[in-house]
């Protein structure tokens, strides 16, 4: 299941490169996730949701989020396009994918502390 959803691979990089600083990478993309997600939930203008939209791609795609990456990046098209009809559901499979790799995440982070 994880492997449609976390890049194993990305993961082991970060942690190669960060060392002790890997937990904290990790606590931060959860937090900055959450910032990102309660303000795509509230934006209703074109331009500031796409914004939004591009960083959490950024994120979710350096951090190995290939699945999050990829709805981020709709959400960033349909904005550029003005395309909002329907916008809340797209919003709400980012929000359900996010649920996804949440605890992945937080088991990444006791695996690391553990080590």
């Amino acid at each position: 299941m994880a492997d449609t959803h976390l890049d194993r691979d990305v993961l082991s990089a970060l942690q190669e490169v960060m060392e002790d600083g890997y937990p904290e990478l990790l606590d931060t993309f959860l937090s900055d996730s959450e910032e990102r997600l309660s303000l795509l939930r509230q934006v209703d203008d074109a331009d500031r949701l796409g914004a939004t939209a591009h960083s959490f791609k950024g994120s979710s795609s350096n951090m190995g989020a290939t699945r999050l990456a990829e709805l981020c990046h709709e959400l960033e098209q349909r904005a550029k396009e003005k395309k909002l009809e329907g916008i809340e559901a797209l919003v709400g499979e980012i929000d359900g994918e996010f649920a996804i790799v949440r605890p992945l995440y937080e088991a990444e982070r006791q695996r690391s502390l553990a080590e």
